[in-house]
């Protein structure tokens, strides 16, 4: 290295001091400019947040660090402060009643009525159904719910809309992130994942495991999934993601108590769950992948296609063994100019096939087949959507969409007369195909900075699900359910309060309800002639100096409309009023505060109203302290009061007054903790 003279240390010296001694030193200007080239296969929370923005309806996002500040283990607790959204846990784990504007409500498990999708992609079966343990709560980035046919982007035709859980990217996500809680009834999590970013491409992956004994007799969980995806650009206009998916859970199921058992224990378990060794089991791989050309003049193409493998096993009142393959595509083209004019449409394709085999429960083994099914489902939806700015602040928003359905069941068992005196067969095979066509029609108006008012008229076809065709008491081949819904709101964000209220009626025809007839006797579950579902959907949050309000209220009045059976009774299954929401002191990363959940009054279990789950009140606390970087923590204590209640039930038609087997209690007094660690 060469050293610098001191002589030439002074002619520097004395250069700078001329430098410093002049008047005025000018040099040219120059302008460094860039811009943010967005990722179109895995949008930004800000601009998930801007593009619902625009939606003229129910549409909002949850950040997930909302509710990462305590326990993060179920649906209820990644979704319960989502507006508009009812999600209630069959006995403190994944399996949950999960409804929007009544969407599913005879669903305490294996949903329906929503579109389910992990990062744009279905978890839904081809028939429609989906299992909540597919998701991870602490996998998750944002989530977001469209309700109704504000999901429409997504050729969603059903009641209830659609919720996508998106997971971080390699350039969203933290270098590693590592996360452990332990509490109650021997409840473990151990969550890990790591992100990279290699400039045109990321990377991310995360691993769980999770157990817990359960707050009843014979309700252990144990889950382990696993997440990653790859993505980046193959040029300037084509950019690509790939995403893997396994999971492996195993869940014991306690059963529904009479409302006498609750009361007397609420800890057991039902005697047939117990006897029968009652589970949900399965192990699912999924591969999927969105793919996005950016093409001139604000057009855009999107592909996303994916594929899944489901292998369940499931004791209940048979053993149900059932292996299911779906796999399908999305393609999507998008426009808009700088006018405001903007088109969404495209096509969704989606196959499914099940082979269902069902043998006799000899304590929670399989026995003799008693039947076996080749259940397949094709789906296609051809759906658009336009949006015509008519003045400076006004939207109208139309869409038209195409729905082609076939449901096609194969009875495979046969028994032979001639060898078995004591043969009773009864061939369920049938096929059948759906068709309909629906419009929606939305205006939106922005009244002012930051507050924007919406109103709407849409149409909602529902086919049903293979277990609403097959499998009851009765066999049914129902139609779809369909829906006609007018919804108007208004969205605030300005300062310190966040709004977003709606208010929405809709009238169904052939809504699938399981129903009796005249005299008492079990149909099935069957078309209700008409039935109305109206409500009001007010959410938000409220900082005042270092303390925050968020919670939502549900206001639901779902009920059947002049039935010669049910009259105007209320549809069963729903409380008519709830309300969920926490109050945090915070700052610089601090947090503590109560939690809060109320159901004011009681509500029928049947729809015949003779049978009611009781009103409660559930209270708890939460604190800690959740850095952007580094080491943190949190507590948190549930139901404190130790409140015996219902969290959700089983819907039937007519209890005829009589107690029955159909309340599911909630977790007792708790307490959780956990740690974490992010860089």
């Amino acid at each position: 290295m060469r050293h610098l003279s001191t002589q030439g240390l002074l002619t520097l010296c004395i250069s700078f001091a001329a430098v410093a001694q002049a008047e005025q030193l000018e040099l040219d200007q120059t302008t460094i400019a860039g811009t943010h080239k967005p990722d179109p296969t895995a949008p930004t929370l800000a601009e998930k947040k801007a593009d619902l923005a625009k939606v003229p309806g129910g549409a909002n996002v949850v950040d997930a660090e909302t509710y990462k500040s305590g326990r993060s283990s179920t649906v209820q607790d990644a979704l319960g402060l989502a507006t508009g959204v009812f999600v209630q846990p069959r006995f403190g784990s994944e399996e949950s009643r999960l409804s929007i504007r009544g969407s599913g409500l005879q669903r305490t498990f294996h949903g329906r009525g929503i579109l389910l999708m992990q990062d744009g992609a279905p978890v839904n079966l081809g028939d429609g159904s989906f299992d909540f343990q597919v998701i991870e709560p602490l996998a998750t980035q944002y989530i977001e719910v469209l309700r109704g046919a504000n999901a429409w982007r997504y050729g969603v035709t059903s009641l209830g809309g659609s919720v996508n859980f998106v997971t971080p990217t390699g350039k969203t996500a933290p270098t590693a992130d590592v996360r452990y809680e332990q509490g109650s009834f021997d409840y473990h999590r151990t969550y890990a994942a790591f992100g990279q970013d290699f400039g045109n491409w990321d990377a991310f992956v995360s691993l769980s495991d999770s157990i817990q004994d359960g707050f009843r007799d014979h309700s252990r969980q144990d889950n382990q999934r696993y997440f990653a995806n790859l993505g980046g650009r193959l040029g300037e206009r084509l950019a690509t993601r790939f995403y893997l998916t396994h999971v492996e859970t195993d869940s014991e199921l306690p059963g529904n108590l009479t409302k006498k058992q609750l009361r007397k224990d609420r800890e057991q378990a039902a005697a047939s769950n117990i006897s029968g060794d009652q589970k949900r089991d399965f192990t699912l791989n999924r591969v999927g992948n969105i793919s996005v050309l950016e093409l001139d003049g604000g057009h855009s193409l999107s592909l996303a296609t994916f594929y899944s493998h489901k292998s369940l096993l499931h004791p209940i009142y048979q053993v149900l063994d059932v292996d299911s393959d779906d796999y399908g595509l999305r393609l999507t083209h998008k426009w808009q100019n700088d006018r405001g004019w903007r088109w969404n449409g495209g096509i969704d394709l989606t196959h499914g096939r099940n082979h269902d085999s069902r043998y006799l429960n000899v304590r929670g083994h399989k026995g003799r087949k008693v039947n076996e099914f080749i259940q397949t489902a094709r789906n296609m939806s051809v759906f658009g959507e336009l949006e015509i700015p008519l003045a400076e602040r006004w939207a109208l928003i139309g869409g038209l969409t195409w729905i082609h359905q076939e449901r096609d069941v194969d009875d495979r068992l046969r028994c032979n007369a001639a060898v078995s005196t004591s043969c009773v067969y009864q061939d369920e095979s049938f096929n059948k195909t759906y068709v309909g066509r629906i419009g929606r029609l939305g205006l939106r108006y922005d009244l002012a900075e930051n507050v924007q008012l919406f109103a709407n008229f849409s149409q909602s076809y529902e086919p049903p699900t293979f277990s609403e065709l097959t499998g009851g008491q009765v066999l049914t081949s129902n139609d779809a359910q369909r829906a006609r819904t007018f919804e108007a709101g208004m969205r605030f964000s300005h300062g310190s309060l966040d709004l977003d209220l709606a208010i929405y009626r809709s009238e169904l025809r052939d809504e699938l309800l399981s129903l009796n007839d005249s005299t008492g006797q079990p149909l099935g579950t069957l078309n209700a002639d008409k039935t109305i579902h109206q409500g009001l959907e007010l959410g938000g949050a409220l900082t005042l100096g270092q303390f925050a309000l968020r919670g939502q209220y549900l206001y639901n009045d779902f009920r059947f409309d002049n039935d010669k059976v049910y009259g105007d009774h209320q549809i069963a299954g729903m409380p008519k009023q709830f309300l969920k929401g926490e109050v945090m002191w915070q700052r610089n990363g601090w947090y503590a505060g109560p939690t809060f959940e109320w159901v004011p009054t009681h509500y029928n279990v049947d729809h015949a109203e003779t049978l009611y789950a009781d009103a409660y009140a559930l209270w708890g606390l939460k604190a800690g302290y959740r850095p952007d970087k580094g080491f943190g923590f949190f507590i948190e204590g549930r139901n404190l009061s130790d409140r015996t209640y219902s969290s959700t039930t089983g819907v039937i038609a007519d209890a005829k007054g009589q107690d029955s087997a159909q309340f599911l209690p909630g977790d007792g007094r708790s307490l959780y903790m956990g740690v974490q660690w992010r860089m």
